[in-house]
């Protein structure tokens, strides 16, 4: 059972979701497309916000919060973004990808489903400060230069980082709502 969760007493949160067995599927602009349109979709549907994003070839990180600052809508919305993309993304691995994929999502399933795509912690760091939100997100974009992808947390394309570095939100394929702190 995870020891971290989304309380009443914060709003924003660092998120953690990472393929089971550390697979790397975030590979292609496909499976990274699925997550970015869901992405999409909760800001416009479930009032979900991203702070901040990374998809990193076996995880995605991200700073979220609820419109409203409604901890028990975010994590309704989070829990539908995970049932969504991990249905979407299992189904399009199992038609492009290796089948070791597809037997990794099998083992990895509990009594209640056939197979899981996402490792079953959502590990959310509730975010109290400035401070912190500002360590959190240096963290998340500096991930593909630490993994060696990238010279700069702005060339990776399925990242925030270029909207922070820019300030121009007209190449950003998932929405980005910047905190008043």
């Amino acid at each position: 059972m995870e020891n971290y969760r989304i309380h009443n007493d914060a709003s924003v949160y660092f998120v953690t979701f990472s393929v089971v067995e550390w697979l790397p599927v975030f590979v292609s602009g496909d499976t990274c497309g699925i997550v970015a349109d869901s992405l999409r979709f909760c800001h416009g549907e479930k009032d979900l916000r991203i702070n901040a994003y990374v998809i990193m070839p076996t995880r995605f990180h991200a700073v979220v919060f609820d419109r409203e600052h409604q901890s028990e809508r975010l994590s309704q919305a989070l829990t539908e973004f995970r049932k969504f993309t991990g249905r979407a993304l299992a189904d399009y691995c199992g038609k492009h990808m290796p089948p070791l994929f597809t037997e990794a999502f099998r083992r990895a399933a509990d009594p209640k489903r056939n197979r899981r795509f996402w490792q079953p912690t959502r590990h959310p760091v509730a975010i109290h400060s400035r401070d912190f939100l500002d360590q959190k997100v240096d963290y998340l974009h500096a991930n593909p230069c630490r993994k060696g992808l990238v010279l700069y947390p702005e060339d990776w394309r399925y990242s925030s980082a270029r909207f922070y570095a820019s300030g121009k939100v007209e190449h950003e394929e998932v929405p980005i709502t910047q905190l008043p702190w």
